[in-house]
């Protein structure tokens, strides 16, 4: 095995000369993108509508409205029935199944080339820092647990398409030397029932050599816990001694770190984050040192950029890569090839640094409370809970957020959290997060003043469990679920409140 992982550490490291290329020319790099995205689907039924042969530069490209899954849905549609050629030029049969934070579900095209180009590069890549970041890798010595979904066919007369989570179709389409290194099984890889796939991956996976883990946090907690106690262990230390980095995204790590140090019980785990959607291969953490994410610019994604305050104009102005500022909001606008056009993503990035590029994932264009105009996004409430958990010595397994209408014009914002350990005083941590919410919002400090239009928050203790019943009574066990953080309404919470009675 020694052999075989330093043949496979230099491989991944020798990608490194590409990645290079787009972080000093980016702009050439996107361009290119740009023409040969245009020039593949410029006879597709999009691409003539929208006269894609006439198109050559970037500004041209501007020409062709916004779109938005319902704009595109109506291709997409005909094109799970067997209809081809209409968003993208080769054949497409799998679509990625999206349901976020929301209970509508999307069907976003994979294309053979989105899933070769951009996922399949992506995983290739953030193992390639790995590399790069640590110098005596063992990752090649062991396995990578990942979570994945699970797939379905549609029939649709003589025509069968599948959806599934977009994980499950990267496992199901992997190429063999990356079959090679991933765990578990895909027969239980692929299992539909959450509880059971989790149970066998547990029991499958206890006494394996894992050296890496990738899956979304609050679900590989849950799995971890379960692989402990079948170890009757008190850390991952004792179980996987060669464990060296946790692969994360799709929610913010921010509330999970501690809990995860604790349970791993090894300094020297890496944590690497990764912008990966169903819609695409975005980002990922190159750096030790900071969380921020280098923007991937060869996967076959052109980029453009709306101020997250111009989103309410009808005809907001879009910018290129070129042309974003250091320190902005912006909404993320995203050209793929598998069909989607100036497809708004609903994500909002702010840029750290803009050579090379690099950015923090600052929230969602519709998650946030401003019920009160007091205009709290996801990053806001992720440090100020960060800050009160670090001064109370608490953690959390989940949590959500919704306003309390009062009487008049005032109300505030109900916390339901779940608690791996209680602050010893509760008045203290909800201080804590208050002082700091203000800290780091103007809006909320300004609608805090003496308690005029938002008065003190309140924060709910949930027992162990709640978030994890809530999600399976409404059929969402899976990586591609999560809590939605933050609520404009009460619908949510008062279901949770509800469940609890």
């Amino acid at each position: 095995m020694a052999i075989l992982n330093s043949i496979a550490s230099w491989l991944m490291k020798k990608r490194m000369h590409q990645i290079e290329l787009f972080m000093k020319y980016p702009h050439d790099v996107q361009n290119e993108w740009l023409l040969n995205l245009v020039d593949t689907a410029k006879n597709t039924s999009f691409g003539k509508k929208h006269g894609f042969k006439y198109i050559t530069n970037a500004e041209q490209f501007k020409s062709i409205p916004l779109q938005d899954y319902e704009t595109l849905k109506p291709f997409i549609e005909r094109t799970r029935r067997g209809e081809q050629n209409l968003l993208w030029s080769t054949d497409i049969k799998w679509f990625a199944k999206s349901s976020g934070t929301t209970d509508k579900s999307k069907y976003i095209p994979v294309s053979k080339e989105f899933l070769n180009g951009c996922h399949y590069n992506g995983g290739r890549d953030m193992i390639t820092f790995q590399c790069i970041n640590n110098s005596e890798t063992k990752l090649f010595t062991g396995k990578n647990l990942a979570l994945g979904g699970s797939y379905k066919t549609d029939h649709f007369g003589d025509h069968n398409s599948f959806h599934g989570d977009v994980s499950a179709i990267i496992i199901q389409n992997l190429p063999m030397w990356a079959e090679y290194f991933r765990a578990p099984d895909v027969n239980i890889a692929l299992m539909e029932n959450w509880e059971d796939k989790l149970e066998k991956i547990a029991q499958s996976m206890a006494n394996e050599n894992v050296t890496s883990l990738a899956g979304v946090p609050s679900w590989m907690l849950v799995l971890i816990k379960r692989i402990l106690e079948i170890k009757n262990a008190k850390t991952l230390k004792d179980v996987w001694p060669n464990l060296e980095v946790y692969f994360h995204g799709g929610v913010s790590f921010t509330p999970y770190q501690h809990l995860f140090e604790n349970l791993f019980g090894n300094s020297q785990v890496a944590y690497m984050q990764l912008y990966s959607a169903s819609e695409g291969f975005f980002g990922i953490q190159d750096e030790k040192v900071s969380n921020e994410m280098l923007l991937m610019l060869d996967y076959g994604i052109y980029y453009e950029f709306i101020l997250v305050t111009d989103l309410n104009e009808s005809n907001p102005k879009t910018y290129n890569l070129s042309e974003v500022q250091l320190h902005k909001n912006y909404s993320l606008l995203i050209t793929t090839n598998a069909g989607l056009w100036r497809y708004q993503l609903g994500d909002t990035i702010q840029f750290t640094n803009l050579s090379p590029y690099r950015f923090i994932i600052t929230g969602r264009t519709k998650q946030c409370i401003n019920a009160f105009g007091e205009e709290v996004m996801i990053h806001n409430a992720e440090q100020a809970i960060k800050i009160a958990c670090e001064k109370t010595k608490t953690h959390i397994i989940d949590y959500t957020v919704a306003p309390i209408f009062m009487d008049g014009n005032s109300g505030a914002h109900q916390w339901l959290i779940e608690f791996e350990n209680e602050p010893e005083h509760l008045d203290y941590f909800i201080k804590i997060l208050d002082d700091n919410l203000k800290t780091i919002n103007s809006d909320y400090e300004a609608k805090r003043f003496n308690n005029y239009i938002l008065q003190l928050p309140t924060i709910t203790c949930l027992p162990k469990g709640t978030f994890y019943n809530w999600l399976k009574s409404n059929n969402k066990l899976g990586g591609q679920f999560k809590v939605p953080r933050l609520n404009n309404t009460r619908v949510i919470v008062d279901e949770i409140l509800k469940s609890l009675k």
